[in-house]
């Protein structure tokens, strides 16, 4: 036997933590913290200490799968899988038409990012533009608000440098996506604390980071908005907000100034339930800092109002002049993206949609894509442009999408269905094929993709310049069949007569330089995901063989400094977005009484988990503790008012449909609360009512009825729900 510890890089989540990997004959055995990485000091979570278990599973699927006619699944070979899908999207796309074909991406492309280029590819060179991800059922709320605001060109001002920060509706110690540092955020978070950053944090359960707030704000679930627009009033009342940054980078105050006059302390202490101290604190203490930031994340992107509170977000950094100014060191500096010089200027606001219909509920393309709340919805209805075929990326719609029951009707008329996963997710036993890939550890890959998130909204992605390369550690399993994303389209293409032209963008979002790079490839050989890599990284700042010489990476040495505005610079942020300012109006004119439904009289609330990334993880032993749902968090007090005991199985119900959960006691969420992790759950047509499966299907409860007129995602958090105890019928 032989063992090697080698480092790589955890592919779990965005935060690509350096990890080392014990290496058995060619198998990931153990898998720890990286304690010669810089700036993330050893640390792992869960989820990437149970990356040997996802690539030895026996969950794991080795080779393709093909649909039988009853419906059961039998071993296909790869070759043959990708002959007659190949016919078969040829066959729909001169029948129907380029519209006809359709692409989701779910969050398993965080795994495997290098083969959405090319999937892209493909989809651009059969003419459809039907590209669905999860970023519009996710956080749409990032994208819109931007395109409404604008941007700062040389990005928000760090987190390592301010004295104050407000986090809404995130918990970066546990999902590492945005709201703080994602390089070990628990350690980032503790030495703000003790260096004096004074942090508030709107949540309403008292999260892990909520713990570490100077103040915490603890409000009724989707009162988000209403506390941001009450927070800017005493802003600008107290004189807070940085006049002279406003009056040359901005347009729009007066009308924003209007719009918040009506949200005084008192009304928005009742509306949300907050303390008046509490909240004038939280204004008071932002304002008064020198440096800092607001960060939204999921929790008020599910919830209604979503494009308002993050545009508040935006407009409260743009008051207060919280981005990086003139002789600041640039944040997000770039290592494996091209060099760029950050200039202290606006980037414009820019058409929040797009002229390109969709055919149900009045929706368009969007700044955050195409609405995937909407894709069931088009596969289903008849007609032209209808969508006849579907390939699913790393995605699980059944456990993602709203309405459960309408989605897997959608799923069973598609033509075809094609998933992309390593394991039978609930969405894969719809599919007519399965294609498994190779795991993140039998890959290359580099830090480039995490780099690029400052480009999707503000306070993402390493503030530092930081970047690593990991080569594939773990051999493929032995007489397995799989192929990875870019391998089955560059194959269709192939197979099609294609030709796929790579795309390096040089520049988008706040540093946007105007051009793209466009590589034809040679479609005579399959490129190497090390030659994918090399293309990607080609114009980077530091040579990618730079940085692959230091294999536990590296903070590199770039000390780029934030250059002054442009002297021909007209661009201004919007701080006045009439849109905006009409939806601030219709929402103070709701008034502050409590209108809680009395047959729905708790909320449904979002949460995230240190073991799971959204329905990743959920069938390994080791991250799951053997159970197959997700447990309903409630507060004791609303239980022994119900008289219901923790641990018992409980109905939760929504004016759309009911999911079971078992319940679960947790003190830190406010009373009237249900607090569940999304994607769990079964086929509904595979699981029976009382099974465990059948457990935590929040979509189950959401439907399209109450829906983002901008991005179309329904609301997903802060849904009215009644619980009472299990009863069979």
């Amino acid at each position: 036997m032989t063992e090697n510890v080698v480092p790589s890089i955890c592919r779990n989540c965005l935060a690509y933590c350096p990890i080392l990997v014990t290496v058995e004959d060619g198998r990931a055995v153990k898998v720890t913290g990286d304690p010669q990485a810089p700036a993330f000091d050893g640390y792992s979570c869960p989820k990437g200490r149970a990356l040997p278990a996802m690539h030895n599973g026996p969950e794991r699927l080795l080779k393709c799968l093909q649909r039988d006619a009853d419906g059961s699944h039998a071993v296909i070979d790869s070759a043959a899988a990708m002959d007659q899908i190949a016919a078969r999207v040829q066959d729909i796309l001169v029948k129907y038409g380029p519209r006809s074909i359709a692409m989701y991406n779910g969050s398993g492309q965080v795994s495997h990012p290098i083969g959405v280029p090319i999937a892209r590819a493909w989809l651009r060179a059969i003419k459809s533009r039907m590209a669905f991800s999860a970023a519009s059922i996710d956080k749409p709320a990032e994208y819109t608000s931007v395109a409404m605001h604008g941007n700062w060109h040389a990005g928000l001002q760090t987190f390592e440098t301010s004295d104050t920060w407000i986090i809404v509706g995130a918990n970066p110690i546990i999902a590492k996506s945005n709201g703080g540092p994602l390089n070990n955020p628990g350690a980032r978070l503790k030495e703000a604390e003790q260096r004096g950053m004074k942090m508030i944090v709107i949540d309403p359960r008292r999260s892990e980071t909520a713990r570490r707030a100077h103040v915490h704000l603890q409000p009724r679930p989707g009162q988000d908005p209403a506390l941001l627009a009450g927070i800017i009033h005493i802003i600008i009342e107290d004189g807070l907000y940085d006049a002279d940054f406003v009056a040359s980078n901005a347009e729009g105050f007066e009308a924003l100034k209007a719009s918040v006059a009506a949200y005084t302390p008192a009304f928005v202490a009742q509306r949300a339930d907050v303390p008046v101290d509490q909240l004038l604190a939280a204004a008071r203490t932002f304002g008064s800092g020198k440096r800092g930031g607001v960060a939204c994340s999921t929790g008020p992107s599910f919830a209604t109002h979503s494009n308002l509170t993050y545009y508040l977000a935006l407009c409260l950094n743009t008051l207060c002049g919280r981005w990086a100014r003139a002789g600041d060191r640039a944040p997000n500096p770039n290592v494996l993206l091209p060099a760029f010089t950050p200039r202290a200027q606006p980037y414009a606001p820019y058409p929040v949609m797009s002229d390109r219909p969709m055919r149900v509920h009045g929706l368009v393309e969007n700044a955050s894509g195409m609405p995937t709340a909407a894709l069931a919805d088009e596969i289903l209805l008849d007609g032209e442009g209808q969508i006849k075929v579907l390939f699913c990326l790393g995605g699980n719609p059944v456990t993602a999408w709203p309405d459960q029951a309408k989605t897997e009707a959608a799923l069973k008329k598609l033509e075809l269905l094609v998933v992309l996963d390593y394991q039978m997710t609930a969405t894969a036993h719809f599919a007519h094929y399965v294609i498994p890939p190779p795991l993140s550890l039998e890959l290359p890959g580099t830090t480039q993709m995490v780099e690029s998130l400052k480009y999707y909204g503000v306070s993402r992605g390493y503030a530092i310049p930081w970047a690593q390369y990991a080569s594939a550690v773990a051999q493929v399993p032995p007489q397995s069949d799989l192929l990875d994303d870019a391998a089955v389209f560059f194959g269709l293409a192939q197979r099609m007569g294609l030709q796929l032209d790579w795309i390096n963008m040089r520049g988008q979002g706040p540093n946007l330089e105007g051009t793209t790079q466009t590589i034809p490839l040679d479609m005579t050989r399959l490129p190497s995901t090390d030659e994918l890599i090399e293309l990607a990284c080609s114009d980077s700042r530091v040579p990618l063989e730079q940085v692959k010489a230091r294999p536990h990476g590296n903070v590199y040495d770039i000390d780029v400094r934030v250059q002054p505005r442009d002297h021909d610079c007209s661009a201004m942020l919007q701080l006045g977005d009439p849109m905006m300012m009409e939806e601030l109006r219709a929402l103070h004119a709701e008034g502050a009484e409590n209108k809680t439904d009395p047959a729905f009289p708790f909320h449904l609330v979002c949460r995230r988990t240190n073991n799971f990334m959204n329905s990743m993880g959920q069938s390994i032993p080791t991250l799951s503790g053997g159970k197959t749902h997700t447990p309903a968090f409630m507060h004791s007090s609303d239980l022994n008012v119900l008289g219901i005991e923790d641990g018992a199985l409980i109905t939760v119900r929504s004016c759309h449909g009911h999911m079971l959960a078992r319940v679960k006691t947790d003190d830190n969420l406010r009373q009237g609360l249900v607090s569940v992790v999304h994607g769990f759950g079964a086929p509904m047509t595979q699981a029976a009512a009382t099974s465990e499966l059948a457990l935590g299907s929040v979509t189950r409860l959401i439907n399209m009825d109450e829906r983002d007129p901008i991005s179309g995602i329904p609301r997903m958090s802060g849904v009215p729900v009644t619980v009472q105890a299990f009863e069979l019928s």
